[in-house]
């Protein structure tokens, strides 16, 4: 009987493969992007303002940070980056699309 997580033909434990499932929904588009882009720039989840499907399969997520926090609050320096993720979830491309006081009227 062999152990689990063991590989029988060489004795070792067993590779790891990481297999990630298909993205299931908005909510789940929306989540893996956040994580992704805040792991990448280190600044501050504020949200995600818009979440669609690629032509591809894919995703397209808005997600907004904050870029410098300034007091009072309402001058803070924020930021929307659009983060493309493939079919599986993996981050394809991130930009900064765009940068705004959090205090200013949209144009």
């Amino acid at each position: 009987m062999t152990e689990r997580g063991t590989d029988e033909r060489r004795g070792g434990p067993a590779p790891a493969v990481k297999r990630r499932r298909t993205v299931r929904g908005a909510g789940e588009a929306a989540r893996r992007a956040a994580e992704a882009l805040t792991e990448l720039v280190r600044h501050r989840l504020e949200g995600v303002s818009a979440v669609c499907r690629g032509e591809d399969g894919g995703w397209i997520v808005d997600v907004d940070v904050l870029e410098l926090a300034r007091i009072p609050d309402t001058t803070s320096l924020l930021a929307t980056y659009r983060v493309e993720l493939d079919a599986s979830g993996e981050l394809v491309q991130y930009r900064r699309t765009a940068r705004f006081r959090r205090g200013a009227q949209d144009q």
